[in-house]
Parts: C-alpha cells; structure tokens; sequence
C-alpha cells in the first residue's frame, strides 16, 4: 500500500478548468444521523463492492476508493498504488437526502431547513388548486415508484387523460403522463403551473416530468424528462465562475436543478452514455472555467429499483470512462468525482439514503496521493474548485487544496 504523504506543491494560478462528474447516489457510509432518517446501516458503493465484487474499477482504486470505503469500516481488499491526488470524503451539512440539496451544497449553497416531503401524498389544497388550474382530475397522489405507478395506472391514464401525480422520500411533485395523450410540452406546461403552485410552505424541491410511452404491461419512461426546480437560495459555484468570465457548461438534469441560473453552455444529457459523450463534447469545446455532468442512471436505473448487479455493471462502465477522462485531462485541468447522496441498492426500501459521498480530486499537476479524512461539509468540494480558479471564497466550505 502507498503510504500517503503531505500535500504536493502546485500553482492554483495555473488552474483554468474544474470538471465535475458526479455519481448519482453513490455513497459510501451512513451519516450518524442517518438513524434518523432510517438509513441506519447503508453504505452504497461498499454493499455493491460486498455483493459483486471485485470489480472491474481499477481507476476508482487508483484514485483512492479503497481507503474511502474503509473510513465507513468496509475493507475492500488489498490496496492498489495511488495516483497523485486527493481522496476522502464529505459529509453534508443541510438536512434531508434529496438530489437538489446535495448538488447546491456541492456548490456552496447550504440549507438551514428540509425540503417538504408527502409520505401520504399532497394536501387537498395542494391537488385542488392543480385540478382546477389544468382542467382535470388526477390520479394517485400518493408516494410510489415511477416505474411501478405507470404500471398500475398507466391503463386508466390513457382511457381518461387524467394525469398521474406521485412523490418520493424526496422532495419532489412528479407529474406522469403518456406521451399519445398528453404531448410533453402540455406536461411541461403542467409542471410550470404546479411549480408556480408549490411555494412557501409546499415549497419541495423539484416539480418533475415523467413522459411515457408504451401499452399496458410494457409501458417505459422516455427521455424526455425534465425538472423544474427551486432557485438556489445563495450564489453557487456557477454563478461565481460565469460572473468572473468563465464558462459555466453543465449537462442534463444539472441545469434544472440549478434553476438554469449562472449557465452559459448546456448539453443535452440522457443514461449514462449519453451524459459522457455530451461531457466529451463540452470537454473539447470549454477552454476556461467549469464543466459539470451528474451521471443519474446510478439513482434511477438502479439505486432505487434495487438493482446492485445494474449498479455495479454501471460502477465498470464509469470507471473506463474516468481513465478515459484522466488520459484526455489538460495539465491546467482539476478532475472532481463525487456523489450527491447515497441510494443503496440493497437497503431496505427504495429511497435515497443519508450517506457520506466520495470526493477524489486528481490533477497533471499533482504529484503525491494525499488523504483527505472525513470533510464536514460537501461544499469543500466547491471551495476547492473556486480556489482552482482563483474565484473568490464561496459563502460555505473550505478548499481542500
């Protein structure tokens, strides 16, 4: 095993471009206060690791996987030689376990208060107004998985039009419709109204857009999903850099989720295929400033259908991808792979799951592998690549450079 050593020198001045790729709902730990949240006992990538392993991820390795896993207590085996890097990982400061809350505080944005949650579904005031401003019933309203509420009303659906409303453990309003009834700008329409809807204290986090395709039996989702999320409450990373004249590029849902505020470059996103090939494209085209891809299929193709052999398929394929990345990087490049949250594939239930994310951060420019501990906050992630770029402190965090 590489013994880890004090930090390298570099020259933050040099630094001219962060890229971000984060993996939906890879976590590697429960929280002390995931008890709270019943999530005691998850560990994501350590389970995954535990059912299927070993896998085929010698770069996550490389770059310092084994000793994250083993601040949660899980030995993964022997050790690999480290890149020169930096490993650890970071626990969140803001409540809850969604999606939106762990990217704005990857970014610096911390949250004092929860999302709202419906684990009995919606206030009839909530519904009501919704029905009366689209011109029709709904179905459901109750909290359920995407895939399995389409199935069981996706029939009524289409012989009545109405659309279907569900939610999570997240903080979310999802809308559901089948694209022969509804074309997905009507439903997009429908989710501009529900966000307008939810506010103050049904304020959730994101209004979702579920099209679907299909007959009875074999109905699939598209891609044509699209969130319609809450304005940070603070200025992020994205702001920051396209205020000092960088590019701020995002793929995918990262543009919803950040309200589209502080963007100026945008690539369509999709499964996990097609965000890496829409972070080729921004990787070749962007000279300056920050580069963000969250790659979702670890979450919704598989953390929450618990599915751990989907999951760890997909851990193989990303890991190609990051040796691909590392093997394209520009010296003045920083690499960020980290996670929002956990999904545990085979914990109880099929919901996030209050865990630890991974932060590795690997550079040309280093020259030793450095451990980073347990961070106290995921805006160290965003500290770290604002002092990249020489931006000024962000209003949370503290760099781990």
């Amino acid at each position: 095993m590489t013994k880890l050593i004090p930090e390298p020198k570099y020259d933050p001045t040099a630094g001219k471009r962060v890229i971000i790729a984060l993996l939906d709902g890879a976590g590697v730990g429960a929280l002390p206060d995931a008890i709270d949240y019943g999530d005691a006992g998850a560990n994501t990538l350590g389970h995954v690791f535990q059912k299927h392993g070993p896998l085929k991820t010698g770069n996550l390795f490389r770059l310092g996987l084994g000793s994250i896993l083993r601040l949660s207590g899980f030995d993964p085996g022997p050790d690999q030689d480290h890149e020169p890097g930096y490993c650890g990982r970071l626990s969140p400061l803001s409540p809850g376990k969604d999606t939106t809350s762990g990217h704005w505080e990857l970014s610096g944005v911390v949250l004092k208060y929860p999302f709202p949650v419906y684990p009995h579904g919606f206030p009839i005031e909530v519904i009501t107004a919704f029905e009366e401003a689209i011109g029709r019933q709904v179905l459901g309203n109750i909290a359920a998985s995407g895939t399995e509420i389409i199935e069981t009303m996706g029939e009524a659906h289409l012989s009545g039009g109405s659309p279907i409303v569900y939610t999570s453990a997240d903080s979310v309003f999802q809308i559901a419709a089948h694209e022969a009834v509804t074309k997905p700008d009507e439903l997009y329409r429908w989710c501009l109204i529900a966000r307008q809807i939810l506010q103050g204290k049904h304020a959730v986090g994101r209004v979702i857009a579920r099209p679907f395709t299909g007959q009875p039996g074999s109905f699939k989702r598209t891609h044509g999903r699209r969130d319609f999320a809450l304005a940070p409450p603070g200025p992020t990373l994205l702001d920051r850099a396209a205020a000092a004249g960088y590019t701020a590029a995002v793929v995918g849902k990262v543009a919803d989720i950040f309200n589209h505020r502080g963007i100026t470059a945008y690539r369509p996103g999709g499964d996990n295929e097609a965000v890496a090939e829409s972070l080729l494209s921004l990787i070749r085209e962007v000279e300056q400033g920050v580069i963000w891809a969250t790659f979702g299929d670890f979450d919704t193709l598989y953390g929450h259908r618990n599915d751990s052999a989907g999951f760890a398929a997909a851990l193989e394929h990303i890991d190609r991808f990051i040796g691909r990345l590392m093997a394209e990087a520009a010296p003045e490049d920083l690499l960020l792979i980290t996670a929002d949250h956990g999904c545990d594939p085979t914990h109880p239930g099929s919901d996030h799951t209050r865990e630890y994310v991974p932060l590795f951060a690997w550079s040309p420019q280093f020259h030793a592998p450095v451990g980073l501990g347990t961070r106290n906050s995921l805006a160290d992630l965003g500290a770290g690549a604002a002092k990249w770029l020489n931006l000024p402190p962000l209003g949370q965090g503290s760099s781990f450079l």
